[in-house]
C-alpha cells in the first residue's frame, strides 16, 4: 500500500507519499480500505516533534487517529462486522493517512453520513464524550466551556445541551454565531471572564477547556475549585486541574452513542475542507495558517 509518511520531524514538507507494507489485523481488529482520514491539531504537533514523549511515531511514521472506509479483512474473534461493511474507526495508534488502516474501535457508517463527515468525527466525538463523563456533567448544571467552535468543543456543547446542561461557551467574536447556533450562551474571551459569566449566571458547576487555555485561574475560581475542571492539553493541567484521561477505555461506546445522532442530523460537525490524501503536506499547511477554522479531511480517490 501507499501512505503519507513522516520522513523526519519538521514542517509540512516532511510528509511524503511512500510505499509501505500492508498492515495486518490482529485478534479483535479489522482492516479497512480508507476512503477518508481526519487531520487534527495533535497531528501537527507530532509531525513537528513537539510530542515525542506521549506520542512516539510508529514505524513507518504514519499520522492520523481517525478514518473511514470499507472493511477488507477481519482479525480473529471479530464479530458484528463483515468484509464490505462501511465503517468509521478510531485508531489505537497513529496510522490513518494510508490506503489501509487497522483498528480495534469502529462503528457502522450509515448511508446518510458522507465519507468526509465519517472520518471527521471519531476522535472528537470520543474526546467530547470522555470529557463530559470525567466531569460528571448532568441535567440542570452549568458548564463553562473554552473552545466551543472547535471539533471537540462543538460536539461537547451539543451533547451537554441535549442532556439538559446549560453551556456557557467562551470564545472570540468569530465563534459567536457557531456556539449560539449549537445552543450555548456566548461569553466573550476578551475582558473579565468573571464579570462576563456572573452577568448571566450565579454559579458554574464544571469547566471544560477544549482549546488549551493556559490560564484557567478565573474559571477554577468560578467553579469553586479545580475538582471539576478538565483540560484537553497539558498547558492547563496545573494547580489541581485534571488532564483529560487517556487510554482506550475512557469512553466505551462513545461512537455507538454519537454516530446515530450524526446520521439523524441531531449532531452537527464543524465545516470541513478536504484535500486529496497525497496532498497531506498542503493540508497541514492550511491547518497551521492563521485564521484557519475548518476541520481538515484527507480524501482518497
Amino acid at each position: 500500500m501507499h501512505a503519507i509518511v513522516v520522513t523526519e520531524y519538521g514542517d509540512p514538507q516532511v510528509l511524503q507519499w511512500q510505499e509501505v507494507a500492508d498492515p495486518e489485523p490482529g485478534p479483535g481488529q479489522i482492516r479497512i480500505a480508507v476512503r477518508a482520514a481526519g487531520v487534527g491539531p495533535t497531528d501537527l504537533h507530532i509531525r513537528a516533534g513537539h510530542l515525542q514523549g506521549p506520542f512516539p511515531l510508529p514505524t513507518p511514521g504514519i499520522l492520523g487517529f481517525e478514518a473511514a472506509g470499507t472493511v477488507d479483512a477481519l482479525g480473529d474473534g471479530v464479530t458484528g462486522v463483515q468484509v464490505g461493511d462501511d465503517v468509521a474507526v478510531l485508531l489505537p495508534q497513529l496510522g490513518g493517512y494510508a490506503e489501509l488502516v487497522v483498528a480495534d474501535t469502529w462503528v457502522a457508517k450509515p448511508a446518510t453520513v458522507d465519507w468526509a463527515s465519517a472520518a471527521a468525527f471519531p476522535a472528537s466525538a470520543e474526546a467530547a464524550v470522555a470529557a463530559l463523563r470525567q466531569l460528571g456533567v448532568s441535567s440542570g448544571e452549568t458548564l463553562l466551556l473554552f473552545g466551543g467552535g472547535g471539533s471537540v468543543g462543538s460536539i461537547a456543547i451539543q451533547l451537554a445541551v441535549a442532556g439538559g446542561t446549560t453551556v456557557l461557551a467562551v470564545g472570540r467574536e468569530h465563534s459567536r454565531a457557531v456556539v449560539e447556533g449549537l445552543g450555548a450562551t456566548f461569553i466573550p474571551a476578551d475582558g473579565s471572564l468573571t464579570d462576563a459569566v456572573l452577568a448571566v449566571t450565579d454559579h458554574v458547576d464544571a469547566v471544560l477547556d477544549a482549546v488549551g487555555a493556559v490560564d484557567l485561574s478565573e474559571a477554577v475560581e468560578l467553579a469553586g475549585g479545580p475538582a471539576r475542571v478538565v483540560t484537553l492539553t497539558g498547558a492547563g493541567a496545573k494547580n489541581g486541574v485534571e488532564l483529560l484521561h487517556s487510554g482506550p477505555d475512557r469512553a466505551p461506546g462513545a461512537l455507538d452513542e454519537t454516530m446515530p445522532l450524526l446520521a439523524e442530523g441531531r449532531l452537527q460537525l464543524r465545516s470541513r475542507t478536504t484535500f486529496p490524501l497525497q496532498d497531506a503536506a498542503a493540508a497541514h499547511a492550511a491547518l497551521e495558517a492563521p485564521g484557519a477554522h475548518d476541520k481538515i479531511v484527507l480524501l482518497r480517490d
